[in-house]
């Protein structure tokens, strides 16, 4: 039985300066966003200078004084992230009225040029468009030019390298990277650089919480990019941890994980993401399975067989790539000490097609969940 561990620590981004250098394969993190007025309490509290701007109406110097906040966290990303290593910012621009006006506040763009002043290598990024149907959602003078404003409706996952790829040198390295590969048509859809498919997580925190709403993103934003950047057993960083979202991924994905969370109060919300993972791992495991299993029934009607054989279970794939592909149950989660868990794995137990039929079935055995 395989297995991964997971830190929590509830303490501020910071405090990555205590992680070890080049330790870290992946970061999967989504920051407060500046200028958005629910984390206008979270800055201040860590610098007076965003306070007095905000009040005194200088809405640039408020942004620049909130992103002087993060830009110490992106250094020890940098430092942290083992040569190769990539590091993927889920981040919103802000739109807001104050002293100067109306205006865009480039969230996106002001932090991608700290990374890269860090020394990361931007790499092609993901627009993710969440739409919403709020009647307020249009700003402005409605229908009347020139005064009305374009909706704001799409995050940005900002994709940036610690230098060239990542070397893989020996036979065991090698060997994991073919163990963890994904479908051929899920690379069609994730590499996609516009994510329409994803919708927004749920705002609310448990109760007695002191914000009102968190700012996570949805199981699946996560999942997908640890899949894409990481192989199994590396470690996934997430320095602003907030409701506990990444790690419950990084558990479902067979990765190790470490998060730091400034605000104790989502202590409660973290553990109960942590609870939730192996179903929310048992239920996107059987989803991906459906889904290659219509993919096949679908290219069989039109095309035939397949030229390639997945070996470890048995069903077909498109390319040699996805042959050695070795797919995982996340049977327990275990408490390991103060804010450690180990998460403990087995091969996935697939079932094939009835007997005279051309198409795999690709379903997990249901067992009960511990």
């Amino acid at each position: 039985m395989r297995e991964t561990r997971h830190e929590v620590r509830l303490a501020a981004a910071e405090r990555i300066a205590d992680l070890e250098d080049g330790s870290i394969a992946l970061v999967v993190t989504s920051p407060p966003y500046p200028m958005i007025e629910m984390w206008d309490g979270v800055f201040s509290a860590q610098d007076g200078a965003c306070a007095r701007a905000l009040e005194a109406g200088e809405g640039w110097n408020a942004f620049e004084a909130m992103h002087r906040i993060l830009d110490p966290v992106w250094r020890e990303v940098h430092r942290v992230l083992v040569p190769g290593g990539i590091a993927c910012i889920d981040i919103g621009d802000a739109v807001r009225t104050l002293g100067d006006g109306f205006a865009l506040y480039p969230n996106h763009a002001r932090i991608l040029s700290k990374l890269v002043e860090t020394g990361l290598q931007p790499l092609p990024g993901i627009i993710w468009r969440k739409p919403t149907n709020a009647p307020n959602k249009f700003m402005g003078s409605g229908m009347l030019p020139p005064g009305a404003y374009v909706t704001l409706e799409h995050e940005h996952v900002l994709v940036v390298r610690k230098g060239g790829k990542r070397k893989l040198s020996s036979a065991a390295e090698k060997e994991t990277r073919r163990e963890s590969a994904f479908f051929w048509e899920e690379r069609n859809q994730w590499f996609s650089d516009v994510w329409l498919d994803l919708v927004g997580a749920s705002q609310g925190l448990a109760g007695g919480n002191a914000r009102a709403r968190s700012g996570a993103y949805p199981f699946e934003l996560p999942y997908r990019l640890i899949h894409m950047f990481s192989m199994r057993g590396d470690t996934v960083l997430d320095p602003f941890l907030g409701t506990g979202t990444t790690i419950a991924a990084a558990m479902a994905a067979g990765r190790s994980s470490i998060g730091f969370e400034i605000d104790p109060a989502l202590g409660p919300d973290i553990e109960t993401q942590i609870r939730l993972a192996p179903r929310l791992a048992r239920d996107r495991l059987e989803e991906r399975l459906r889904a290659h299993g219509a993919f096949v029934r679908e290219r069989f009607d039109r095309v035939g067989r397949f030229g390639y054989t997945n070996a470890p279970h048995g069903f077909p794939v498109m390319t040699r790539q996805e042959t050695g592909m070795v797919l995982e149950d996340l049977v327990e989660v275990r408490r390991a000490g103060p804010g450690a868990y180990e998460a403990l794995y087995e091969k996935a137990t697939l079932g094939r097609a009835e007997p005279g039929q051309d198409v795999w079935a690709v379903t997990v055995e249901e067992e009960p969940i511990p």
